[in-house]
């Protein structure tokens, strides 16, 4: 009699996990509910947004900026005009760099030693401390892309997208677009603006003094008035072009090179 060959079952059937990051990446989205896919596409829109428009930007003028139509629900208008570095007052950019950012021409958009102070003075003392670390670096990505307003969160993202821009950027292109878009005043964006706003002239003709003021206002302009300046704006102005006499070595990155 022969014996009947018992069938072997065959083997269980192993799904390999994907090798490929791109099998990876399409075994993550499918898995994902419709609403986590929305979220997961406007993260990314979030993200790059400011990784092509700082190339974009490095060319073209910036139309508009985030703080700028954030503003618009406050009910203030967007009086601009933009002007090349060029077609301002030499005294304007060495103003405001005096005044916000005097290690402006060496960092790399985030200014690591100023940064550095603030967090030992938090440790160091049990109030808040009373100096900020933010660069006209971090001040453009933050008018540019993010919000305006004391927010933990908002200094975080500043910092990779002030790096960001820096790296892309010259010197001379990140103080350009920094002067046409911050704000001098309610809805006055920009240093043509600012100057007509504050000084009925155009932002070529300011003077050292008037420089010195609009970069004393910078801080608060929303109550601060370079055109009528309180007492304390002049007592801010007058420490601000003496120290810009001492700032002629700090500001070499705004001479223009042979190839801008």
């Amino acid at each position: 009699m022969t014996e009947e060959r018992q069938s072997t079952p065959p083997p269980e059937t192993v799904t390999l996990p994907p090798q490929h990051w791109r099998d990876r990446w399409r075994l993550f989205w499918r898995s994902r509910s419709p609403w986590q896919k929305r979220g997961l596409a406007f993260a990314a829109l979030v993200a790059g947004w400011p990784l092509v428009m700082t190339l974009v930007y490095a060319i073209v003028p910036p139309p508009l900026s985030n703080v700028m139509i954030l503003r618009l629900f406050t009910g203030n208008g967007i009086h601009k005009d933009w002007v090349s570095l060029d077609q301002m007052s030499p005294w304007l950019p060495r103003a405001v760099i005096t005044s916000e950012d005097q290690r402006f021409c060496y960092h790399n958009g985030v200014d690591w030693v100023e940064l550095q102070g603030v967090v030992e003075d938090a440790f160091d003392d049990d109030e808040a401390p009373v100096r900020g670390a933010s660069t006209i670096s971090m001040q453009t990505a933050k008018n540019l892309f993010l919000w305006d307003g004391r927010f933990f969160i908002r200094k975080i993202l500043e910092m990779p997208v002030a790096f960001w821009m820096d790296t892309v950027w010259t010197k001379r292109r990140m103080i350009e677009v920094y002067l046409n878009i911050v704000e001098w005043a309610p809805g006055v964006y920009g240093a043509e603006a600012a100057a007509q706003h504050h000084f009925h002239k155009p932002a070529r003709n300011l003077t050292r003094r008037e420089a010195a003021l609009l970069a004393a206002v910078l801080p608060n302009p929303i109550k601060r008035k370079a055109g009528k300046p309180s007492r304390r704006v002049n007592i801010l102005a007058h420490v601000i072009q003496n120290r810009m006499g001492g700032m002629g070595p700090y500001l070499t990155c705004l001479d223009r090179k042979p190839w801008l």
